[in-house]
Order: structure tokens, then sequence, then C-alpha cells
């Protein structure tokens, strides 16, 4: 039987959400990865009113994120991953999360007029905010990407086009999977020169070429047999994929592939249970952003001349695969 409380809680989740963004936005985990402190210490450091600081972190002690001894507070090996220095940080996600929290704060009015009447866009995101979001589709994808990369038969290759492909981190796992493969990332110009800094240091620099622009004004390089689209199409109306697709299919070689990475819904749009609630992200973030079913994105696909598509991997993590040839 389903008790109150548990809906209360359930309802309630947003303050503990709020806590650990906000300390995240104070950068108080890099902090004390630095050195443990005091609250007074780690207030007159972050710019903020000692008594508000102790309280958030007396409450990030209860959650786990640190611990308190002789009133100086550490991090925890929860806590650590919050921290800019960990190397395997997840800060630059719950960073994103923290750029998105006003237009999540929307949804009322946008289920009531069908669409965010006071959405922030992705390319208003400018400086940190940019680099949060660059920063946190590397934290999805760094495992990710390896695993895909792994099950998909990528030694039918010869070069890779990455749209959209951020700092490069399928293109890295795709050519570590496949060292006879090169490839091309096209990404908006700000975007490239982290691209360019990241394959620097996998050493991966000298087999990849980047090329700045804009996918949806844009045309895209020529000459790559195996087009990406990793977590792109969630983002577009209908309508903009058709147009992307189009793009891809003259760019693509007689014969090329296009491959998505994606959440692909099962046609009562409820499985998997992750891809549902990101069709809400899409919907306070985006224009005309969804997920969409394996039907919906077949007809697409083929409206735009490919054939042969296919659905080769479902998953639950925003790990479907989708793959379409363009003929001969």
């Amino acid at each position: 039987m389903v008790q109150a409380e548990e809906i209360l809680a359930q309802a309630r989740g947003f303050t503990r959400s709020r806590v650990i963004l906000s300390a995240a936005d104070l950068d108080f985990f890099t902090r004390l990865d630095d050195k443990p402190s005091t609250a007074a210490e780690l207030a007159r450091k972050s710019g903020c009113d000692l008594r508000a600081a102790t309280r958030v972190l007396d409450c990030l002690v209860t959650f786990g994120f640190l611990r308190k001894e002789n009133q100086h507070y550490h991090n925890t090996e929860a806590g650590a991953l919050l921290s800019a220095r960990h190397p395997e940080t997840v800060l630059p996600m719950v960073l994103h999360m923290s750029t998105i929290w006003e237009n999540w704060s929307h949804l009322t009015e946008t289920v009531k007029e069908g669409k965010n009447p006071a959405r922030r866009t992705v390319t208003e995101w400018e400086g940190e905010a940019q680099r949060a979001f660059i920063g946190a589709m590397h934290v999805a994808g760094r495992e990710l990407s390896r695993e895909i990369a792994g099950a998909y038969d990528l030694s039918r290759f010869q070069r890779l086009l990455d749209i959209g492909g951020a700092s490069g981190t399928y293109t890295i796992a795709f050519l570590r999977e496949n060292p006879e493969m090169a490839a091309t990332i096209f990404d908006l110009k700000e975007v490239i020169p982290l691209a360019a800094e990241r394959l620097a240091d996998e050493g991966l620099l000298d087999r990849v070429s980047l090329v700045a622009g804009d996918f949806y004004r844009d045309e895209l390089p020529q000459g790559c047999d195996l087009a990406l689209l990793s977590a792109i199409i969630h983002q577009n109306s209908p309508q903009e994929n058709l147009d992307l697709y189009r793009k891809i299919h003259r760019a693509l070689l007689p014969g090329g592939t296009l491959l998505i990475r994606d959440h692909i819904m099962d046609e009562a749009r409820l499985d998997p249970p992750a891809g549902a609630m990101f069709a809400i992200n899409m919907l306070v973030n985006t224009r005309g952003g969804d997920t969409y079913t394996f039907l919906e994105v077949k007809e697409t696909l083929e409206a735009a001349g490919f054939g042969e598509v296919k659905w080769v991997r479902s998953g639950e993590r925003m790990d479907s695969l989708v793959e379409a040839r363009k003929p001969h």
C-alpha cells in the first residue's frame, strides 16, 4: 500500500537536490579537497554568509557527502567525486543540472502553454555554463562510450564524422577501438578548442580533423563512411531531425552508415522510464526536442533517403543504437 510519506518524500526531493547544486555552484567540494576547513574558513574563501554556509555544510554531512571532525569539514568518498580535482569527477554534470534548474522551475507554465515562456537556450550559455555542459557530456559518456565502441562493429569503417561531437568523448572511444580509423569532429567554434585540448591529452589529435560549424545552418564535412549522432536527435523537433538527416545523407559516401545513439522509446512511450523523464527535460529546455520511438526515427530517416534502418541496440541509459545506410 502506498504511504503518504513516500509520496511526500518524492515531492520534496527537490530540496535535497538544491542543497547539492548550490554547494557545487560554490565549489565547496573542491575547496575541501584542497584542505579540510572550518565553516568560517570556507565561508571566507567562498564569499558566503557564515551562518548560511554552516547550515549547508551540516546538511551535506547528513547526506553523506562530508564528515565533520573537530569543527572541520572533510570530503567523504562521495563528496570527493564532486571535486574538480577528482579524476572521475561528476562536478560538470552537477553544474549543468544547476544551469537548467531555472528552466525546470517553469514546467507548470510549459505544460499549460506547450512551450517554456522563460526558456534559456543552450546557445545563450557562455563561459562556465557552456564548459559545464560540454564537461557534463563527457561525464555522461565516459564509460558508456567505451562500452558502445566495444559492442558495435567499427572495423567496417575508415573515417568517422562525429556531428556535435563536443569534447570528443565518443570519437576517442571509437578511435581507440579501431586503430585504423580517422575522424572529423564538427561542432561550434567555441567548442572546438575543448575538443582539441582533450584529443591532445589523449594523444589522438593527429588522427582527427576539427571543423567548426553549426549543423542547423551549415553543410557538413564530406568524405566519411560513418556519421555519428550521439545524444543529438532528442534536442531537435521532427523537422529539425529531417533536415539534419538530409545533410548527413549528402555528406556521407555512398554506402555509408549513420549511427544514432539516444533514448529510443517503445511505442507506448513508457520504456525506458529514463526516456520518459528525459522527454520532460527536452520539453522545458528546448524549442521542439523530444524522445522518439523507433518507428518515428525510422520514418524520418527513410524520408531523408536512408534505407536498411535497424534498431541494433536497446538500453535504459540513453544507449540505444539505430543505424541506417545511404544507398550506393
